[in-house]
């Protein structure tokens, strides 16, 4: 039987907008976000919104090679590239969000009007309808806010909104999905104890799933023969699901955030 491939990859998207995205800012998600449920008295997440947050959170950021040695995405140390990647791969995809984390307890007289200062970035990645699961990740607390109550904060308020049934009360709403997942390098330590000091369970590692830029560190080495130059890496799994929720998660994490008040 004859036949042909006339497969051609297609041309890479032109985005009609600059680096700061569209005007207005469209955060373009296609799951439910209640921002009245992304706050603690400490901490609230917002759209992060680079014409607005992009600035502060590159200035923080003094030695973004190392800030940004576990991740695999290849030029986001470099502001613009950053941006770039941030519409490609998180704003264009209406199952991904990312939030700004503003600390409440740290005044930004620069900029009053956002009740706090800017101390990170966190996501929600892969959001499913089908399976009720998401992924919590994009996690970058800031140099001057590691080691503080922001993490912690961030995480339980995801986690919290992530299981709550919607419309479970008259003050609580969420998502009421059956999974969180977490990935993350397998040699990110402050990662892998994060997640499980917030209660999300080990699943395993996946190997060789990355190729990392070339000279990029904490790679592994592929063979002499390997079709691309670039280190490889695999992937820590963590997950938390709606049993581990009722079965004791979530007073672990009102535990958590109230040692961190």
């Amino acid at each position: 039987m004859a036949y042909v491939n006339a497969y051609r990859p297609p041309p890479p998207a032109k985005p009609t907008y600059g680096l700061h995205g569209p005007v207005p800012y469209d955060i373009n998600v296609a799951f439910p976000l209640d921002f009245t449920q992304l706050e603690t008295p400490r901490l609230k997440l917002t759209p992060f919104i680079p014409s607005i947050h992009a600035a502060k959170y590159h200035a923080e950021i003094s030695d973004p090679v190392h800030f940004y040695r576990y991740y695999s995405f290849p030029g986001i140390e470099d502001p613009e590239s950053y941006l770039l990647s941030l519409d490609a791969f998180v704003r264009r995809d209406p199952y991904n969000v990312l939030f700004a984390i503003i600390d409440r307890t740290t005044p930004d007289p620069d900029c009053p009007e956002w009740g706090g200062k800017l101390a990170g970035t966190i996501g929600l990645l892969d959001y499913s309808s089908t399976n009720l699961s998401v992924e919590i990740g994009v996690l970058c607390i800031l140099p001057t806010f590691q080691r503080t109550h922001v993490a912690t904060h961030a995480v339980g308020t995801l986690l919290k909104y992530c299981f709550t049934m919607p419309y479970a009360s008259q003050s609580e709403s969420g998502l009421g999905l059956r999974r969180v997942c977490w990935h993350t390098h397998p040699g990110n330590e402050p990662s892998l104890r994060l997640a499980a000091r917030m209660g999300l369970e080990r699943e395993g590692t996946l190997r060789w799933t990355w190729v990392l830029p070339v000279g990029k560190e904490f790679g592994k080495t592929p063979r002499k023969t390997d079709l691309l130059a670039g280190p490889g890496r695999g992937t820590a799994i963590m997950a938390m699901t709606w049993e581990d929720w009722e079965d004791g998660a979530r007073e672990i994490i009102t535990t958590q955030m109230a040692r961190m008040e």
